[in-house]
C-alpha cells in the first residue's frame, strides 16, 4: 500500500502518476504492475498511482472484442509478463466495465489510497482470478471487502467526466499516463504490428524508466491531482 499524504482539501502533497485505463484492458494491466513494482523498488511509496476512467466501450462505441483480448493475453503471456494473467477465463470476460469503473470512482472518492487498491484488485479479479467484474455480486463483494458503499448516480457520472477530461488531454488509448508536464501512452510496452507475423510485444524498460525517474524527482512537476 502507498503511504501518499494528503492535505485537507484532498490534494496529494507529492507527485502523482495519472493513469487513464479501462479495466478489461491487458495492457493496461501489465503497464499498471510494472509501475507499482518500479515504484516499490524506488521506495517511493508517496508517489499516489490515480487510474482514471478510459471506458473503451464508450471510446469505440461497442464492448471489448473478446477474441482479440484473448490474443492479446497470450501474447502478453508469451512475450512479456508470464507471471501475469494465471487464471484468465474468456468464459467470464465482462459484458461492460462501466460499473467497475463506477466502484473505482467511488473507492477514490472515499479515500484515494482505497481507491488505488480497488483499482488494482480489479483487474487481479478478472485477469488473475478469472471472475466477471460485470457481475453485480463480485463487484459488491469488493466493495465489501475494502469498506465502500457501492457506487450511485455520482460516480457513474464521474466515470463520464473523466473519459470527457481524457479526451480533452489528449488520451490516445488505454493506458496513457501523466506526471505533471509528462505524459505516455503505455510506456512499459513496444507494440509493433506485422500483417504476416502478427503483434510483437517487448517490455519497452527504457521508456518506462525515463518517464518513472522524472516523476520520481526530488522536484517534480505539480500534479492537478485531488480526491473526487
Amino acid at each position: 500500500m502507498s503511504h501518499v499524504r494528503w492535505n485537507r482539501s484532498g490534494k496529494a502533497t507529492g507527485p502523482v502518476i495519472e493513469v487513464f485505463a479501462d479495466i478489461w484492458c491487458p495492457f493496461a494491466h501489465v503497464g499498471l504492475q510494472t509501475v507499482h513494482a518500479q515504484r516499490a523498488r524506488a521506495g517511493r511509496g508517496d508517489v499516489a498511482i490515480w487510474v482514471r476512467a478510459w471506458p473503451l466501450e464508450l471510446v469505440n462505441g461497442a464492448p471489448l472484442d473478446v477474441c482479440a483480448t484473448w490474443d492479446h493475453v497470450n501474447e502478453l503471456r508469451d512475450q512479456v509478463a508470464p507471471d501475469l494473467f494465471l487464471h484468465f477465463d474468456i468464459t467470464t470476460f465482462p459484458s461492460s466495465t462501466l460499473d467497475a469503473l463506477a466502484l473505482a470512482y467511488r473507492a477514490y472518492r472515499t479515500d484515494p489510497q482505497i481507491g488505488e487498491l480497488v483499482s488494482f484488485a480489479l483487474r487481479d479479479t478478472l485477469f488473475e482470478e478469472g471472475q466477471d467484474v460485470s457481475d453485480s455480486i463480485t463487484l459488491q463483494h469488493i466493495a465489501h471487502t475494502f469498506g465502500i458503499a457501492s457506487p450511485d448516480e455520482s460516480d457513474r457520472s464521474g466515470v463520464m467526466a473523466d473519459w470527457h477530461e481524457g479526451e480533452q488531454r489528449g488520451v490516445l488509448g488505454s493506458p496513457h499516463f501523466f506526471c505533471g508536464d509528462e505524459n505516455a501512452f503505455c510506456p512499459s510496452l513496444n507494440i509493433r504490428k506485422d500483417p504476416v507475423r502478427g503483434s510483437s510485444i517487448v517490455r519497452d524498460t527504457s521508456r518506462l524508466t525515463d518517464f518513472l525517474a522524472r516523476c520520481l524527482s526530488p522536484t517534480p512537476a505539480a500534479s492537478p491531482y485531488s480526491a473526487h
